[in-house]
């Protein structure tokens, strides 16, 4: 099974390091095949952001994402620029703090940004929430293969943090009637 993976949001909000964890979870914890690229404009901070993921059983030969089937948009402007053109039968996760626009495709709605911010008290981990809600509505890795690829990835002494933050997204996602 072939999933091609785009996540977009502005610079800072972690959109690199949620394919990388995503990545590695397939890889390392769920005996598949992952090749991640990304863009980002010369901000360090506030720029558009865009990483992608191709994840396979097979070995994947072509390293880009020619047609996406899950979007995660964390941003507006990622959204306009990474997400506006998606149609089914992709699915798209948006952020409903920071993103207004709806697609043309199935689409998610995940307050990661506020539910980080509000329940967790730290909106840097709206990326890890947003990874929490993509794999409990696709399944595209196991729960198990992400908590672990979190665990490896995440700053020492935030692993706490992180996995309740992936833990809040898969609620979310959850109580959306998701598979």
């Amino acid at each position: 099974m072939r999933n091609e993976v785009r996540f977009s949001g502005f610079g800072g909000q972690g959109i690199i390091l949620s394919a990388v964890i995503l990545g590695r979870a397939a890889v390392m914890y769920d005996n598949k095949y992952a090749v991640q690229t990304q863009v980002y404009g010369p901000e360090a901070r506030g720029g558009a952001s865009m990483s992608a993921l191709i994840i396979d059983d097979a070995p994947i030969l072509y390293p880009k994402v020619a047609t996406p089937d899950i979007y995660v948009i964390m941003s507006q402007e990622g959204f306009e620029k990474y997400g506006g053109d998606a149609v089914d039968p992709a699915v798209m996760l948006v952020d409903t703090t920071l993103v207004h626009s709806r697609p043309k495709c199935t689409c998610f709605e995940i307050p990661a940004t506020r539910e980080a911010k509000e329940t967790l008290g730290r909106d840097i981990v709206a990326n890890i929430v947003m990874l929490g809600a993509l794999v409990a509505s696709t399944r595209v890795v196991s729960e198990a293969a992400l908590e672990k690829a979190i665990l490896d990835s995440v700053p020492k002494g935030t692993e706490a943090l992180n996995i309740r933050a992936m833990k809040k997204g898969i609620e979310l996602a959850k109580g959306l009637n998701t598979p």
